[in-house]
């Protein structure tokens, strides 16, 4: 198994006798094999530890473990211990999502502040199978069936040629200590009943089950490859940025004959998934304003384009300015400054920037979200305007329309920021100094 661990890692490119590696160990019997094989090749290595305080003095004991054993063998030792129930109520997702989200965060941090180039991670050939299996009940595109890789960004996985049963094999063979987790038998969940259950069985009926679900994903990802090679073009004519927003040309995208699987692959890294795909094709050919909703995003209909924005920013903004130090202080904001205005001075005629008669502004300011009947003065006109009438005078999406703050002094708009100042705020004949806003370009 050394030989096939050397050679998975040469062939798949994920360390040399340079790297310095960061080994998530568990404690448990995948990563004890991995932490043994590694030590057998001489790499430098660190070993991180997650207690995630699930299994009481379980949990403590796979930590001392893991622990002695780092001891033991002279290497570096770090560990975390992490509320993972608290932090899945607050998140209100899974144990098992919470756990990983909290890992994955954590092992980066070490990787980076202690110089390590990558973190490997245990998995292993079944655990590959299992993930395919639970992918396809789920329903997911091609992307979903090609299983781990080898070597994501800074993640490597150097045991997912060996089967569960040539780990356990080389666990006997070199008496490598580890502790098993009692919960990897519970059958209520969904990895454990495909692992324990569903897998028997299709072993049953062909026993090279797992060495044939491989030979699949990486077929699949050759596949899924060839898909993304079409996909690409196609997204980066039709996918753009515009005033910090997603904007999808739905309109000029191909419509047949494979519309339906087009507008999965485009739509999934906004986090689509395969049952919403009829709600999707709804608002692919319905009217504006019609909405879809992930877990992190928000779709819009918008006359011919599918606008996403980040469903973080449906919050409402409401912040007290007391003076131009705390103006220039907000993230959006590059500088707020009172100037003299000369006979040489002239107004920027950028949106991003404006400029308002000091003398006729009151502090402290207020930068906040629009509000149902809010109005103002657009500059130039004498008549006042409802701000809504004047977003679909400018054809504003949904989403651009919610992005949108607006300035206040004592109880008036003073600026829609980034767009047009108050006609009651502008520079006159008269005006000694303006107060100048500049804010960064969003588009």
């Amino acid at each position: 198994m050394k030989e096939e661990f050397n050679r998975f890692i040469i062939d798949n490119g994920l360390a040399d006798s340079s790297s310095k590696i960061l080994l998530a160990v568990s404690g448990g019997i995948d990563s004890m094999v991995m932490t043994h094989l590694f030590l057998s090749r001489g790499d430098t290595v660190g070993i991180a530890h997650c207690n995630f305080n699930l299994r009481g003095s379980e949990s403590d004991g796979d930590e001392e473990l893991v622990r002695q054993f780092a001891l033991d063998h002279n290497i570096p030792f770090y560990r975390e211990g992490f509320d993972t129930a608290g932090y899945a109520a607050e998140k209100g997702i899974s144990i098992q999502m919470a756990a990983r989200e909290l890992r994955y965060r954590w092992f980066e941090e070490i990787r980076e502040q202690n110089g390590y180039d990558c973190i490997a991670l245990a998995h292993n050939l079944n655990d590959n199978v299992e993930t395919f299996l639970i992918n396809l009940t789920r329903g997911t595109g091609i992307a979903g069936l090609t299983g781990m890789r080898p070597v994501h960004r800074k993640l490597i996985r150097p045991l997912l040629f060996a089967s569960r049963t040539a780990i356990e094999n080389y666990s006997k063979l070199h008496d490598v200590n580890y502790r098993e987790d009692r919960t990897n038998a519970d059958t209520h969940y969904i990895r454990n009943k495909i692992r324990h259950e569903l897998i028997p069985l299709f072993r049953e009926i062909n026993p090279s089950f797992d060495s044939t679900i491989a030979e699949t994903t990486q077929r699949l990802e050759e596949v899924s490859e060839i898909v993304n090679a079409f996909i690409a073009p196609v997204r980066d004519k039709n996918i753009s940025k515009r005033n910090n927003l997603t904007v999808v040309k739905i309109n000029d995208l191909p419509v047949q004959p494979f519309r339906r699987t087009l507008l999965y692959e485009i739509f999934r890294p906004f986090g689509v998934s395969a049952s919403q795909l009829d709600d999707l094709e709804k608002l692919a050919s319905g009217r504006s304003g019609s909405q879809l909703f992930t877990e992190k995003w928000r779709l819009v209909r918008s006359r011919n384009e599918i606008i996403l924005s980040p469903r973080e920013s449906d919050s409402e903004s409401y912040i007290e300015i007391p003076s131009c130090k705390e103006l220039s202080s907000l993230a959006w904001v590059l500088s707020a400054e009172t100037e003299e205005v000369t006979a040489a001075w002239k107004i920027a005629e950028s949106p991003n920037i404006a400029s308002l008669d000091a003398s006729k502004i009151s502090w402290p300011l207020i930068v906040r979200s629009h509000q149902k009947g809010d109005y103002f003065y657009p500059l130039g006109m004498k008549s006042r305007k409802k701000l809504s009438d004047y977003f679909i005078d400018r054809k504003y999406s949904l989403p651009e329309k919610e992005k949108k703050l607006v300035l206040e002094s004592a109880g008036k708009i003073a600026w829609v920021i980034g767009d047009r100042i108050d006609n009651r705020f502008k520079i006159t004949k008269s005006t000694e100094r303006a107060l100048v806003i500049r804010i960064k370009n969003e588009s």
